[in-house]
């Protein structure tokens, strides 16, 4: 009887072992044509059984426990033709497939909204990258719908930012960096979190990701209002030169030097050079004189067959003039003309140096390992009067803000990939590590930028930030996904301030933790529903916290978004999220310091939306539309209103791509009246400009137009409510100080490559 029933079991679990051997797998790589360069996060649909997965940062995918037999992979990327592979699998086999796709013009009706990639804001920056000519490197923030940026001095000091009912001055609540590198630097000479883009060059700019609101746990300090990140090009398709001409003595020219060609392709290796160079006097009646050199190199190999390395080196230097912030009641008077300066001697003076190497490996467990290291050598130099002679009568009151910097850090993600029962499981443990260090950051009274009057501030910092951060991603159904995430922070803060006698140090010391909840359900691939809930931070300048004993170093703020990503027709693509966003502790600008300080709590809440539309294979439209109301907590009703916060904007524009062999856009930006103080009895006035951009190419070349303001419309581009004093006056009078926009401006490229 014993022996019988082993005899049964062992037939009944014959066909199990043999279904079990029928098995196999399907894996490889998609690449793209010409510069074999792995493809990250194309989408691929496996049809029996059905099954989708998005390529990783090798540009890897892998099925698994799959039927023996013929099956079918469909393969789709935006920009790209989507392409239907037969691949046979076999028995006990994993059958390894390289896929090439082939660059295609952008067709709306091909876009599909996926589960596997539940972030409808990278899908929107694919889109707008593909479509949207870029002039300059912070153009490229403007690819992030809603997000608007400001220039007051000239165009060498970073640019103003303005998001989500935030006025960011230069970067305090949006975090911003450049292959993973941080650009925004914390206790800055000229105001927290400053970030200065110009250290781009904008033909290398390959992807910008982007997420609104403090919801990725990867993302920590300055985070609040969302980030971005910058990813510039791991090769050449070809060498180019680019000469541009233009208006009030406008010249670039750029350089760009595939170093390995063909030779490097098959190696799975490039290397390339790149160089720009600026000029212009710019349309101010003080004479810019504005320089600014870039330089740039990158290497990247594959160590082997998963694994690759990158490294890029790069240095930067801008020197310039500017006119700063002028009264309304100059201008009114005549005084000055629109575009002139009360003081002319403003300018500054800037460098940056750096490093960045990369190491991504992907283990045969299909495990992902990131590494990566950076250092900067960063040095400032501003010259600033924004009262004029309020509080100097005799020399005006013009400020010097100065630093000399070393950054450097670390950091490092282990993602294990794999399943919780038949559910795809994504576990990510990251760190974050950065050091700040600063020689000689002051703030002083000077007088014509040659002569220091006094010292209002000289000292040294030392701000150290460790995050250690883990993310959990579960696909419970085919159509539900859950995220889930948390993040430490640690921050140690020294100062020694350097005009005490003798220099006295200080240390102080704070930690956070930030949660995030996401959830997405996407019942098709033409709609997705998504929530998303998390509690981010900014720090504060460790010269504001190191005297208050490490008090309200890290205000927390906490968000949320409830949206949905949606195709009703092939052609239209919409995105649509009311959001909210708590903030512990405001920044403020103080007009007389050039400085921001921390003030009150503050709440904001507000709707964005975002369309774009394909009229026909040539033409796009778009349009992009954010509404907030941020309001200051605490404060009496009518004077609760936070200076400058954007209440409503509105991008949009029609784009032009491959039609007979033109190329360009014609596109608008406005920006409403908002409140410059907090009764609103002083308004910033809104404003509506237009650009126009036309290609043409033919052979190896190419010809553009760029205009900037086409219908030459007079308006103010950045605007602040300041107490001043011109030499004259008896009193000081606080209004508008504004910076001009641009007039018309007109430019003319030539491109050639080979």
């Amino acid at each position: 009887m014993k022996e019988l029933s082993l005899l049964l079991l062992l037939v009944l679990l014959l066909p199990v072992a043999a279904m079990a051997h029928l098995e196999g797998s399907i894996t490889g790589t998609v690449v793209q044509e010409g510069t074999l360069a792995p493809l990250q996060g194309v989408s691929i649909s496996l049809k029996d059984p059905a099954r989708t997965a998005q390529t990783d940062a090798l540009g890897r995918y892998r099925f698994d426990n799959l039927a023996a037999g013929a099956n079918t992979l469909e393969v789709a990327h935006l920009g790209f033709a989507r392409q239907v592979v037969a691949v046979m699998v076999q028995e006990d086999q994993t059958t390894a497939l390289r896929i090439t796709l082939l660059a295609a013009p952008v067709a709306l009706s091909e876009v599909n909204i996926t589960a596997q990639q539940p972030e409808e804001q990278q899908l929107l920056s694919s889109l707008d990258m593909q479509l949207r000519p870029i002039r300059n490197s912070q153009e490229m923030l403007r690819l992030v719908p809603g997000l608007f940026i400001g220039q007051h001095a000239g165009g060498g000091k970073a640019e103003q930012i303005f998001l989500r009912g935030f006025d960011l001055d230069h970067g305090t609540d949006i975090r911003l960096s450049v292959d993973g590198m941080p650009v925004n630097m914390v206790s800055h000479a000229h105001g927290q979190g400053y970030a200065d883009l110009h250290f781009v060059i904008p033909e290398l700019v390959q992807a910008v990701d982007f997420g609104k609101g403090p919801y990725h746990a990867e993302q920590g300090n300055l985070a609040t209002a969302g980030y971005v990140n910058l990813r510039t090009r791991t090769s050449l398709d070809s060498s180019m030169v680019k000469l541009e001409l233009g208006q009030y003595d406008t010249y670039r020219a750029v350089g760009l030097f595939n170093l390995l060609g063909q030779r490097g392709k098959e190696k799975q290796q490039s290397a390339y050079l790149a160089s720009e160079y600026s000029f212009t006097n710019g349309y101010f009646d003080n004479p810019q004189h504005f320089n600014r050199l870039n330089l740039l190199g990158k290497y990247h190999t594959h160590l082997s067959p998963t694994t690759r390395f990158t490294l890029t080196a790069s240095t930067f230097y801008s020197r310039w003039n500017h006119s700063g912030q002028i009264p309304d009641r100059a201008v009114a008077s005549g005084l000055i003309g629109f575009f002139g300066s009360i003081d002319p001697n403003e300018g500054g003076e800037t460098s940056r140096s750096n490093l960045n190497a990369e190491l991504v490996t992907v283990t045969p467990g299909n495990n992902v390992i990131k590494h990566q290291l950076f250092y900067s050598n960063y040095n400032f130099e501003l010259y600033s009067n924004f009262t004029f002679f309020l509080e100097d009568p005799e020399n005006g009151d013009q400020i010097r803000q100065k630093e000399g910097r070393h950054l450097f850090g670390y950091n490092g993600s282990f993602t294990n990939n794999s399943t919780l029962g038949s559910k795809a499981l994504s576990s990510t443990i990251g760190l974050n590590y950065r050091h700040d260090v600063t020689s000689g950051s002051e703030l002083s009274h000077s007088l014509n930028r040659t002569q220091t009057l006094e010292q209002y501030q000289l000292g040294n910092i030392n701000e150290l930030n460790a995050g250690l951060y883990v993310e959990e991603t579960l696909q419970i159904s085919p159509r539900f996904t859950a995220s889930a995430g948390a993040r430490l922070d640690v921050f140690r803060n020294q100062y020694e301030d350097l005009l005490q006698s003798p220099a006295t140090t200080a240390v102080a010391t704070a930690a956070i933790v930030s949660p995030k909840l996401n959830l997405t359900y996407t019942p098709s691939t033409q709609l997705q529903l998504y929530l998303k809930s998390g509690k981010g931070f900014h720090s504060n300048d460790t010269r504001v916290v190191v005297p208050q004993q490490g008090r309200e170093i890290l205000p927390a703020a906490y968000g949320s978004d409830l949206g949905f990503i949606w195709k009703p027709v092939p052609r239209l693509l919409l995105n649509v999220a009311a959001w909210y966003l708590w903030l512990e502790q405001e920044f403020v600008y103080v007009g007389d310091a050039g400085v921001v300080e921390p003030s009150g709590q503050s709440r904001r809440r507000g709707l964005d939306l975002s369309a774009r539309y394909q009229l026909n294979r040539y033409l796009y439209a778009d349009l992009d539309v954010s509404a907030a109301r941020p309001q200051a907590l605490g404060e009496a009703e009518g004077e609760n209103y936070l200076p400058l916060a954007p209440t409503f904007t509105s991008v949009g524009g029609l784009s032009l791509q491959q039609w007979k062999r033109f190329s360009g856009s014609l596109r608008y930006r406005y920006m409403a009246d908002r409140p410059a103080n907090e009764d609103n009895s002083i308004v910033a006035e809104g404003y509506f400009v237009s650009d126009l951009q036309v290609n043409y190419s033919y052979s190896r070349h190419q010809l553009g137009l760029s205009v900037e303001n086409l219908f030459n419309t007079r308006w103010k581009e950045t605007q602040f409510a300041t107490e001043s004093r011109l030499q004259y006056e008896a009193r000081p009078v606080e209004e508008i100080h504004f910076t001009p926009g641009a007039p018309f401006y007109a430019r003319l490229s030539w491109a050639y490559k080979w």
